[in-house]
């Protein structure tokens, strides 16, 4: 069952603007576990993007954890600097869950049992660092259950979701972004 599931895991297309690869799975947290990890748009494959990043984690525990109610959970995690002024608006938590559950909605993709955090940072750089001046960053960690539907269903909402925070909405692929997006700081 978890073979399969992961298989479908690593066979979802996804758009271009994200650079994926598989990395090893946390230990202890589950029977079996596959996860991702994606750079947005990155200058260079492996290296850290100015745009952000994220994980998604497919974990398998046959005894169906009853916090769970499944066999399989999902666990993401995705964060993306922001210009200052956006960091600062005081709806910005709620908009990026929301962003994720539409991915979820749009992608059709069935749940339940979704939990998570927003977090919203704003950073000013002293001393050594005020060259650097202010930035602020959103982070997403967010958990869920998977329904009898596809799989790579919620992997596509989680690359949406990515794309999203990166400032990258639905239909963006590959379009050029002019000026400078992004504060000084991250």
């Amino acid at each position: 069952m978890f073979e399969q599931a992961a298989n479908v895991v690593r066979g979802t297309r996804l758009r271009d603007d994200l650079y994926v690869r598989e990395i090893p799975a946390p230990g202890g947290v589950a029977h079996e576990a596959i996860a991702l990890a994606a750079d947005i748009r990155p200058d260079v494959a492996g290296e850290d993007s100015a745009y952000g990043n994220g994980r998604f984690i497919l974990l398998y525990d046959p005894s169906v954890p009853e916090a769970w109610g499944g066999p399989f959970r999902i666990v993401c995690f995705a964060q993306a600097p922001l210009e200052t002024e956006i960091g600062s608006d005081p709806l910005l938590a709620e908009v990026a869950w929301s962003w994720l559950t539409d991915a979820l909605g749009s992608r059709r993709a069935e749940y339940h049992s979704a939990s998570g955090t927003a977090t919203k940072s704003l950073s000013t750089g002293f001393g050594e660092l005020a060259a650097e001046g202010n930035g602020a960053q959103i982070e997403l960690r967010a958990s869920w259950t998977p329904g009898a539907g596809d799989l790579s269903k919620h992997v596509e909402a989680w690359a949406e979701l990515l794309c999203m925070l990166g400032g990258l909405p639905p239909g963006s692929e590959n379009v050029a972004v002019f000026g400078a997006k992004r504060g000084p700081r991250g």
